[in-house]
């Protein structure tokens, strides 16, 4: 009874999703061959995810995102459009490398710790935040789950998507970066001039932050530059930062580092779409999206992705929508991508992402005016996915 007590809200739910999505199989609504293959096919979604999110908590215990942002912030010298640019760079490389989750998760308690520290306004660190862990997540397979999918659709390597994907993710950030200076950085929304530098970082266990630095900076180039599956360059990186903690910190290692919730949340989700899919979803997404592998094809594939993530969630969305694409429409592939990934910033629940940011933002006290988040994402969902779109079909 006290275990159930302790449950979050979103346990439930990822709880709930499992049980309907298995339901939907013993019924019979999903017949075993369809889960069978949705099953095979996340299987190494699954292994990467708990591996990376391990190597990201305990790299994040480590105090290496501690001393990055505090970097960042000595770096930005008082200068608060200095110390802006500094914290988009910071969040997009750490989504782009690590993966939006991490940047939810990880890199939210970090800049708000930094607000109170050296007396910044919380709100525009946190919006930058959250909304460069979603729209950031466009070069990589490694930064989003959708990403993990397509790649294996159009049969990218990671040197290649981030070839194609240049474009498109530059102008993402671009327009993220025009709308978090309109709505929440410029002088009359942070309420400040300046601010002073914190002082020097200093990590409590030198030694840890090294090998999890090293660890973290291996995988990234084990990802870019070696033909190797993306499970197991962040499982041996999550190896070797687990080895070392057991070396010099074995109480910082617990089963809580493993994300249960993801783990059981995924697996349902992707059981209950591929029912839903079943019984009618897809003619219904196959005449929005169309057959068109040209611009106008792309921009209903995106704008299809970017409603259908903010209606549910992008990662069902993504599932859904795929299916319903011309298995050679790479471009409008591509589009869909863009949609599910920029598109998901106007309610809180259109990604995992969100709702974890959300929940950290409650646990430091951080109050976000849902108003105001909905009207601003909206902005920034459609300038953003139509950018990033018309990049894509101009340099493809």
């Amino acid at each position: 009874m006290s275990l159930l007590k302790r449950l979050h809200a979103l346990d439930w739910l990822a709880g709930g999703l499992l049980a309907l999505g298995v339901l939907c199989v013993v019924t019979g609504l999903l017949p075993a061959a369809p889960a069978g293959d949705v099953m095979e096919r996340i299987g190494p979604l699954l292994v990467f995810l708990a591996t990376v999110i391990v190597l990201a908590e305990l790299t994040g215990k480590a105090e290496v995102f501690d001393v990055l942002a505090t970097w960042v912030a000595r770096a930005g010298r008082g200068n608060y459009l200095l110390l802006f640019c500094l914290c988009v760079l910071f969040a997009s490389v750490t989504t782009i490398t690590l993966n939006l989750d991490t940047t939810a998760v990880l890199l939210t308690p970090v800049m708000l710790a930094l607000a109170t520290r050296v007396g910044i306004a919380a709100v525009p660190l946190a919006m930058t935040t959250v909304w460069l862990a979603n729209t950031a997540s466009l070069l990589l397979p490694v930064s989003n789950l959708t990403n993990l999918l397509a790649a294996d659709r159009v049969a990218l390597a990671p040197s290649e998507m981030a070839a194609t994907m240049w474009a498109p993710q530059l102008a993402a950030i671009a327009v993220t970066m025009a709308c978090l200076w309109g709505f929440y950085w410029r002088p009359g929304r942070r309420g400040a001039v300046s601010y002073a530098p914190p002082s020097a970082p200093r990590p409590g266990d030198r030694v840890l932050f090294r090998v999890c630095a090293l660890a973290c900076a291996g995988f990234l180039l084990a990802i870019l530059l070696a033909d190797v599956p993306l499970w197991s360059a962040s499982g041996a990186a999550a190896l070797i930062v687990v080895v070392a903690f057991a070396v010099r910190s074995r109480e910082a290692l617990s089963l809580s580092l493993i994300p249960w919730r993801l783990l059981v949340l995924v697996p349902g989700m992707f059981l209950v779409v591929e029912t839903v899919n079943a019984h009618g979803l897809h003619e219904i997404l196959a005449t929005a999206i169309g057959s068109d592998n040209g611009v106008i094809g792309m921009l209903r594939s995106a704008a299809v992705g970017a409603g259908f993530s903010n209606a549910l969630n992008n990662l069902p969305a993504y599932m859904a929508a795929e299916a319903a694409i011309p298995e050679a429409n790479h471009q409008q592939l591509l589009a869909q991508l863009i949609g599910v990934n920029v598109g998901p910033v106007v309610t809180p629940w259109a990604s995992l992402a969100t709702l974890l940011w959300f929940e950290r933002c409650r646990w430091h006290g951080t109050r976000i005016q849902l108003g105001r988040f909905f009207g601003t994402g909206l902005v920034l969902a459609v300038a953003g996915t139509l950018s990033a779109t018309v990049a894509l079909a101009a340099t493809t």
